[in-house]
């Protein structure tokens, strides 16, 4: 008779995120797992197979509640222009009160990861797209509406809006605490609107 599991694999999942999030994948050991996920090793790969396979779902689980959440600001805004600044303004937010200064988890593991690791890379450049299309959307909206301006293209402006995004995070994990830096980049990103 197979045992029932005894636990929450979205839980697991969370908590995956945040080991591999904090040490990175290449620093997080299988004893890191199961120390921090309290489950048995046969637990773990039972459930989730080897540790590339747990990472994989933590990653993609991370991408997909961040898009989720910015897609679903997006298309529920009256005012465009002022969802995205508000956008950038929790993503700064979250980078001077991180004290870790662990960044974004996915940018992270484009860093770490992407280079060597096909799936990774992949993951990587889909959620660039995804990201793409949703801030694409949304200028599109803004421009319809009158609220952003239609001098340059939706879509070299939702790129912009994208990397510039990716810089406050990386901004984040690299430790930057100068609130100021922060605005700078907010300033002139929707200066050009």
């Amino acid at each position: 008779m197979a045992r029932t599991k005894e636990f929450n694999e979205d839980q697991v999942l969370e908590k995956a995120i945040e080991i591999f999030w904090y040490k990175g994948y290449n620093g997080t050991s299988a004893q890191d797992l199961v120390t921090h996920l309290g489950l048995s090793r046969s637990s773990l790969y039972d459930t989730f197979g080897d540790k590339q396979k747990l990472f994989t779902k933590a990653l993609c689980k991370y991408h997909d509640e961040n898009y989720q959440r910015v897609k679903e600001e997006l298309e529920n805004a009256v005012n465009v222009k002022e969802a995205l600044i508000q956008i950038f303004k929790q993503a700064v937010i979250e980078s001077l009160e991180d004290r870790i200064t662990k960044g974004c988890f996915l940018l992270n593991s484009a860093i770490e990861l992407a280079v060597h690791d096909n799936q990774i890379a992949e993951i990587v450049n889909n959620n660039r797209k995804m990201m793409e299309r949703v801030f694409y959307n949304a200028v599109k909206k803004g421009q319809e509406s009158g609220q952003i301006s239609t001098q340059q293209d939706a879509l070299l402006l939702a790129r912009f809006i994208a990397n510039n995004y990716s810089g406050i995070r990386v901004l984040g994990r690299g430790g930057e605490k100068d609130k100021q830096v922060y605005d700078d980049i907010i300033k002139v990103t929707f200066s050009i609107f």
